[in-house]
């Protein structure tokens, strides 16, 4: 599969970067893909959240009415649940929400969503560039000469850059990696997927073991 590259400003150069079939033109693997998204996603969550149950709530452990004669029914404890101020039953306790997912499950997740990107033509390759400066209103001018200054993009580096990191850190709508950190969901989430000349060869290092 063949891509031309074009330069910063959008325009041709007149060379293609071949596209390995193994990694752009796969059959997608749906479950991989749900899995390794569903993963990631999973270790987003703090799983900070706690409730006050019985034992967090301060108060008197004294029984706060007698057993018999009162026609109501038996309360033990001014903690009880049902009481207002009391503790809540089952409530959420901290936990880690993370699970394991094999080495060659995710290359094929990434892999089949690169496929995916791919048949839908999602996929541009720019010529490598830089930065002199930290200048957001210069990395504007990139993405409007791309075409994707209205898209969610994400931008894959072979290295990542200092200055054009932090030209993009303040755009809600661009996304900047290093080739060895792109994942399946920043793959999918995104409307346009720019690469680097450079970081082809790395992904496909990386995606090939």
């Amino acid at each position: 599969m063949k891509v031309e590259v074009v330069d910063i400003k959008g325009k041709k150069t007149g060379r293609k970067v071949d596209l390995s079939d193994a990694i752009f033109a796969i059959e997608p693997n749906q479950h991989a893909v749900y899995l390794d998204v569903k993963q990631y996603l999973a270790n987003q969550r703090q799983g900070t959240h706690k409730a006050r149950e019985r034992a967090d709530i301060k108060g008197s452990t004294r029984k706060i009415k007698k057993q018999k004669g009162t026609g109501t029914a038996r309360a033990g404890s001014i903690k009880s649940p049902i009481f207002r101020g009391g503790g809540r039953v089952f409530g959420p306790r901290p936990r880690n929400y993370s699970f394991k997912l094999n080495k060659g499950l995710k290359r094929l997740a990434r892999q089949s969503a690169l496929s995916i990107k791919a048949k839908e033509q999602q996929i541009l390759v720019v010529e490598d560039f830089t930065l002199n400066a930290p200048k957001t209103k210069d990395f504007i001018q990139i993405l409007k000469a791309l075409e994707v200054e209205n898209k969610k993009s994400l931008f894959v580096l072979e290295e990542l850059n200092k200055n054009v990191y932090l030209s993009s850190r303040n755009l809600k709508n661009t996304n900047i990696v290093n080739a060895s950190s792109i994942n399946t969901y920043g793959i999918l989430n995104a409307n346009k997927i720019i690469f680097s000349e450079s970081s082809i060869s790395k992904i496909e290092s990386n995606f090939s073991k």
